[in-house]
């Protein structure tokens, strides 16, 4: 808001990047909360858990948004923003939560 660009970015796309941080956290979550393996369906042998590749594509998916949103408030910013990002306040509350302090 201080820069005055809010209006500039497709609100879908903020709509989107939320809902991609939200589920790249609880993907987090479910690994802090079973692991890094989980058991085949079938054979019941060992097998990467699920739930790191689905981590892992919904952080590429929540960066490449937050670089289109990034992009715009860019190309319509003259000043250099000097503070917190929302990435920061993420991964604050992600590792919050790792250590149950949520």
């Amino acid at each position: 808001v201080e820069r005055g660009c809010e209006k500039l970015v497709n609100t879908q796309l903020i709509e989107q990047y939320a809902v991609s941080v939200s589920r790249w956290i609880q993907c987090e979550e479910c690994i802090s909360k079973f692991g890094f393996l989980a058991r085949h369906p079938t054979t019941g042998n060992a097998i990467a858990s699920p739930y790191v590749s689905m981590s892992r594509d919904y952080m590429k998916q929540s960066s490449q948004l937050w670089f289109q949103i990034f992009q715009v408030v860019k190309e319509n910013n003259t000043t250099a923003y000097q503070g917190s990002t929302p990435q920061d306040d993420v991964m604050e509350r992600l590792l919050r939560s790792r250590k149950g302090m949520n």
